[in-house]
């Protein structure tokens, strides 16, 4: 690709999924594309990692958006990408007390628990349709420049019949929307909403907007897929694809500052002293990671934190079992949920298990189990703050809370464990650059404040989590296409 005669240059910062999925879009176009990373592997956090003989999932653990004409279906058709997924029967089970969800395809298990439900669900599944109609286009929301607004406008001209049943719920909380159906006063159906809100959409339902919570709670509906190796071969194969478009990925080459002249980013400088100049830069960081890269006086810092702001780091836990302690509850994935008590923190856990037939994950005989709960950030890094022996104690209690909880379903886990690794909001920090470690993207409580791709700096663009439509796997890479899209239409 060439402007003005010459080849356009573009440094992606990160290579996560969004970083990843714009670079090799690119690279496809013929853009000169240079993906930074800091660490030694793709993904960031979802990534799959080696540790002691495991191979563990980072964070992300679910592969979902690779149903037919599915966000990660659609970019493998374009990247000539071949996943390798395997379908999943369940998407996982919920566990609250001594009630247990299968969350099939057909949501019977649900509609059986739940039986004042089926008007909701109905009604959750025919708006859900429209939306994923929507994932394709990469509609761009809120429009970044006169360009998109345009565009914007086309394509919600042409929607419009998509659009309009969505409207009663653009200002709509998720609990006003069950409140609709009678179903905001059964205190165990909120409690089940609310924790699949909050892993999808980081918050419950009396904060999350409707139409975020159509989507998130479509997940389990459309299909989940494991991939052989863990979720981190979705990084993988797209790194893989950026070097067969003409791309590059390095790694081990932490950016640490950018270089601008009040209205474009010139170069990107790493840790190591090298500088890879650019036409177009895309990070793919939160926006106080990304505003980090200037200046403390610089303006454009101030202005790219502007915005929805994170909420939720995780607690997580890297756990070598042996295989018998799943043969009486045998599973891929878990959320189990305390019977009271504000969700996250221990009260809810999120729990993946590598497949018996991946030998690729554990030693034979072994699982490797990922283990999550949402963990606010600021305590742990005052715990660090004030000494190792305050923030060990921290690590201490939060393990044992959320392995008791564990052991609470899986009778003998604790005995059967044989390797145990912690990860914290500082963990976090240190290993995907995110400031304070914050994970998840922000809770999506309005549609009307929410984050595009563009930034103060004409040439500089968001991609990740952060930006609309937000976390999981679908989300971030329709994000991505639409940066890629801008990108494409602005310099191609």
């Amino acid at each position: 690709m060439q402007l003005k005669g010459k080849e356009i240059k573009v440094v992606v910062i990160g290579a996560g999924i969004g970083g990843l999925t714009v670079a090799a879009l690119l690279a496809r176009k013929g853009f000169s594309v240079s993906v930074l990373e800091s660490q030694t592997y793709p993904g960031g956090c979802a990534a799959t990692f080696e540790h002691n003989g495991y191979r563990f999932d980072a964070g992300a653990t679910v592969g979902c958006g690779f149903h037919k004409k599915g966000p990660l279906a659609l970019l493998g058709e374009e990247l000539c990408i071949s996943w390798p997924i395997v379908s999943c029967p369940a998407a996982w089970d919920f566990i609250h007390g001594d009630r247990v969800i299968r969350l099939s395809h057909s949501r019977q298990e649900v509609l059986r628990e739940f039986p004042g439900s089926i008007s909701f669900w109905e009604e959750q599944g025919r708006l859900a349709s429209f939306l994923w109609s929507l994932a394709t286009e990469a509609l761009p929301w809120p429009p970044s420049g006169m360009d998109e607004l345009g565009a914007l406008f086309r394509k919600t001209f042409r929607k419009a019949p998509v659009l309009s049943p969505m409207l009663p719920f653009a200002n709509k909380t998720a609990l006003q929307w069950l409140a609709s159906y009678g179903l905001d006063t059964d205190s165990d159906f909120v409690r089940f909403i609310d924790a699949q809100l909050l892993i999808s959409v980081q918050t419950t339902a009396q904060y999350a907007n409707a139409v975020n919570a159509v989507i998130a709670l479509d997940l389990p509906s459309k299909g989940t897929h494991r991939l052989t190796g863990g979720i981190g071969s979705v990084a993988e194969k797209l790194a893989a694809a950026v070097g067969d478009y003409g791309g590059r990925v390095l790694y081990g080459r932490a950016v640490q500052s950018l270089e601008y002249n009040g209205r474009r980013v010139l170069s990107a400088t790493t840790a190591d002293g090298a500088c890879y100049p650019a036409d177009i830069v895309v990070a793919n960081l939160t926006p106080d990671s990304l505003a980090c890269l200037f200046g403390e006086n610089d303006s454009p810092a101030a202005r790219i934190k502007k915005g929805p702001a994170p909420e939720w780091s995780a607690f997580v836990l890297y756990l070598g079992v042996e295989e018998s302690a799943f043969n009486e509850r045998p599973i891929s994935h878990v959320q189990i949920i305390r019977e009271s008590g504000d969700l996250g923190e221990g009260n809810s856990i999120f729990v993946s298990v590598s497949p018996s037939d991946d030998s690729l994950r554990a030693p034979e005989g072994f699982r490797a189990v990922t283990v999550s709960t949402h963990s606010r950030p600021e305590p742990w890094f005052e715990a660090r703050a004030a000494g190792k022996e305050v923030y060990s104690k921290r690590k201490e209690s939060y393990t044992t809370r959320v392995m008791s909880l564990l052991s609470q379903h899986f009778n003998g886990m604790e005995q059967k464990v044989r390797m145990v690794s912690a990860a914290t909001p500082v963990t976090w920090e240190r290993y995907t650059g995110r400031r304070q470690g914050y994970v998840g993207g922000y809770p999506q409580t309005s549609l009307f404040n929410v984050r595009g791709p563009g930034t103060p700096v004409r040439n500089l663009f968001l991609t990740s989590d952060s930006v609309f439509p937000g976390q999981s796997l679908p989300g971030v890479v329709t994000g991505a296409r639409r940066v890629a899209e801008l990108v494409e239409r602005r310099f191609g």
